[in-house]
């Protein structure tokens, strides 16, 4: 089995430590950018910035990077720069074996463990005095969290990799997600009739009640095993003396199903009707997809691959069913394999997110082992391969 000496273990705790003190919620990942920019051509990786930040909102594009491998062949490996809004400054420290933000705040493991990782197996790949067989293509993204925004703007035209993996996701090493959902955004903005609540609330019509007669009748929660639905944010009305002549709903519906999403879409949209009718309200209702889902296939390459260098590390591989998306969604939905790997990060996106050091170490051991039976399953099967 292949774990991290204890310098390199050393050197990938203080990138985590450094990626961690750089704030990047989403929109301002700049200074996460540019420190990853200068780590990378510090040992001479040359790295590309794209122009999606300008459509994403932010002030930083994706980061592309290259080490060509001795076959002309190479995988992609991809984690995401942004984090969630942060509620403290972070300060991270090592507890109980693990790292915590010492403030009350996330620590930004999510998915800086994970980049932290890609890099040290950069540099690791990059100081050898061979190039490697398999080739390391490395891709950086921005806004991740509010929708999977930069992979979608990512052209993956420009990839050079067979396929590749993202290792984004909250749970233990050792877990292949298998499926994730379709994510629709539902917006609804009811329409009724201001007033005075006080001189003649009879002349008017309010939304809110409307709306709460709707959010009381809609599907939520886990529908069954595949679907979920929830009423996210209402807002509405401007003083406790007027008749609220406005209100707005947010709501989401996720499910691996198409057919099951559209049925809760359809059904989401008709009582959200239903209760503006009856109310004498309008209603505008607006649908937006946030990401695609998708199921994997047993025969992928990326699958394969993944259950053997789990087995090396000694991690039997489990296959889990997502509730939430990660950029493999939007490689996917562009063509490009991919598969999303566990990447131990533990609480994600509370205050006490944690990593443990273990689980931060095989992160990058995972990588190296990746990137070793690439090269032996192309050694292998050269067919099983196709060069983009």
């Amino acid at each position: 089995m292949i774990r991290p000496s204890d310098p390199e273990r050393q050197r990938l705790g203080r990138t985590f430590e450094a990626l961690c003190r750089i704030e990047s919620p989403t929109g301002n990942e700049r200074a996460c950018a540019d420190w990853i920019i200068e780590q990378m051509e510090g040992f001479g990786v040359a790295v590309q910035e794209d122009r999606a930040g300008e459509a994403v909102g932010s002030n930083a594009g994706n980061l592309l990077a290259l080490i060509p491998g001795s076959s002309g062949r190479s995988i992609l490996m991809c984690v995401h720069m942004d984090t969630v809004p942060l509620t403290a400054p972070v300060i991270p420290v090592i507890r109980d074996d693990g790292w915590e933000n010492e403030g009350d705040g996330i620590l930004g493991a999510d998915n800086k463990a994970a980049v932290a990782a890609l890099i040290e197996l950069a540099r690791g790949v990059s100081s050898a005095p061979d190039p490697p067989q398999m080739g390391l293509e490395m891709l950086f993204t921005v806004a991740e969290e509010t929708g999977l925004n930069g992979a979608s703007e990512f052209d993956v035209s420009r990839l050079h990799s067979d396929f590749g993996f993202v290792f984004d996701h909250a749970s233990p090493i050792g877990e292949i997600i298998s499926a994730s959902p379709t994510h629709m955004l539902i917006t609804a903005e009811i329409r009724g009739r201001a007033a005075h609540a006080g001189l003649e609330p009879e002349l008017g019509i309010n939304a809110i009640v409307a709306a709460s007669r709707a959010i009381s009748r809609l599907p939520q929660g886990r529908l069954d095993p595949e679907t979920t639905a929830n009423v996210g944010v209402i807002t509405g009305g401007s003083a406790t003396n007027v008749v609220a002549d406005r209100c707005r709903i947010e709501a989401e519906v996720r499910s691996i199903s198409q057919a099951r999403l559209d049925e809760v879409v359809t059904t989401t949209i008709d009582t959200l009707q239903d209760a503006a009718d009856s109310a004498s309200c309008d209603l505008d209702v607006s649908l937006q997809k946030m990401f695609s889902g998708y199921r994997l296939s047993p025969s992928e390459r990326s699958v394969a691959l993944a259950q053997t260098a789990l087995r090396d590390l000694g991690y039997e591989p489990r296959f889990v069913v997502s509730g939430g998306g990660a950029d493999a969604n939007a490689l996917r939905s562009q063509g490009f394999e991919c598969t999303n790997l566990a990447n131990g990060t533990e609480r994600a996106h509370q205050r006490d997110e944690r990593v443990s050091t273990a689980a931060l170490e095989d992160n990058l051991a995972l990588m190296v082992v990746l990137l070793e039976r690439a090269a032996e399953m192309l050694a292998g099967d050269g067919e099983g391969f196709s060069a983009r």
